[in-house]
C-alpha cells in the first residue's frame, strides 16, 4: 500500500526541527518540504546544508520537495533567477533521496505557449538531477484551474521528467470529478496530494480551509480505490488551517494519520 507523508504546511507554524519530530513520533512515513522551509532556515542563519542534514538526522524519507512558483510566465532577469531556483530545489531533493519535485501553476493569466516552453526548460533541469516535476492546478488560478488544463500544457510540453500532480482538494473545488479521472494514465500521474474540502463557508480565492479526509466533501473511499489501480508513489496530506496551526502539532498529525488510515 502507499506510503503517507506529512506536508510541512500541514504544520506551519510549528518549526521544522519540531515537525520532524512529530512526523516520526506519530507514524508518518516520509515529510514533504516547502522552498519555504529552506527559506526560514536561512533567514533564522542556518544553510541549506544543514537543512539538509537536519532532515536526514530525522530519519523521515522525502516525499517531495517544493520549487518557487512563478517560472512559467516569467521573463529576462526575472525568469533566469526562478530557473536558478527551480535547478537548486532539484538539487537538494537529489541529495535527500527524493525523486520528486513540485510546483502549482502561477496563478495569473499568460501565453500558453510560453509556458509550454517553460515546462520543457524545467524538464531539462528536472531530468539533469534525475528527478521528475509534479506540476499542480490550482482552483484558485486564473487560467489553469482545472486538471483538464494543466494536462493539456504537458501534453503539448511532452517531456518526461514533467507530469501531473493530483490534489483531492483543487480537483474538488475546481468542479472536477471522478470521471475526470478516468482517462489519467498511471504514466502522466506524477505525484498525490491529499485533504478534504468543508461542505460549507468556502471563499473565492481562499485555501486554508483544508481538513482531514473524511471531514468534507472529497469521495475518498471511491477515490482511493481508483488510486489504487493508477499509482504506487507516496500520499502527501497537505491541509494548511489557522485552526489546526492554533492545536498541538502532534495531536494534529496523529488524528489525519488515523483518518486516513480509517478511509483505506
Amino acid at each position: 500500500m502507499w506510503k503517507l507523508a506529512l506536508h510541512t504546511w500541514t504544520l506551519d507554524t510549528t518549526p521544522l526541527s519540531e515537525v520532524l519530530r512529530v512526523a516520526k513520533a506519530t507514524g508518518w512515513d516520509a515529510i514533504e518540504l516547502r522552498r519555504l522551509d529552506f527559506k526560514r532556515a536561512q533567514e533564522a542563519g542556518q544553510s541549506p546544508a544543514q537543512v539538509l542534514d537536519l532532515v536526514k538526522g530525522s530519519g523521515l524519507a522525502v516525499a517531495c520537495v517544493g520549487v518557487e512558483v512563478g517560472w512559467m510566465f516569467a521573463e529576462g532577469a526575472e525568469r533566469g533567477r526562478l530557473l536558478e531556483a527551480f535547478a537548486e530545489s532539484c538539487g537538494w531533493a537529489k541529495a535527500l533521496g527524493c525523486a520528486t519535485v513540485m510546483s502549482p501553476v502561477d496563478r495569473g493569466r499568460g501565453d500558453a505557449e510560453r509556458a509550454v516552453e517553460s515546462l520543457r526548460e524545467v524538464g531539462q533541469i528536472a531530468a539533469k538531477h534525475s528527478v521528475r516535476l509534479a506540476l499542480e492546478a490550482n482552483s484558485q488560478a486564473e487560467q489553469f484551474n482545472t486538471l483538464d488544463r494543466i494536462r493539456e500544457i504537458l501534453r503539448r510540453a511532452d517531456h518526461a521528467h514533467c507530469g501531473v500532480l493530483l490534489d483531492t482538494y483543487h480537483l474538488q473545488r475546481s468542479g472536477g470529478t471522478l470521471r475526470d479521472l478516468e482517462t489519467l494514465t498511471r504514466q502522466e500521474l506524477v505525484y498525490f496530494q491529499y485533504s478534504d474540502v468543508p461542505a460549507h463557508g468556502l471563499k473565492a480565492g481562499a485555501v486554508l480551509d483544508r481538513l482531514p479526509p473524511g471531514r468534507g466533501t472529497v469521495p475518498f473511499r471511491n477515490l482511493f480505490v481508483w488510486l489504487a489501480k493508477h499509482y504506487s508513489g507516496y500520499l502527501s496530506y497537505e491541509a494548511p488551517n489557522p485552526a489546526a496551526w492554533a492545536r498541538d502539532p502532534e495531536a494534529v498529525a496523529r488524528e489525519a494519520l488515523t483518518a486516513t488510515r480509517t478511509l483505506w
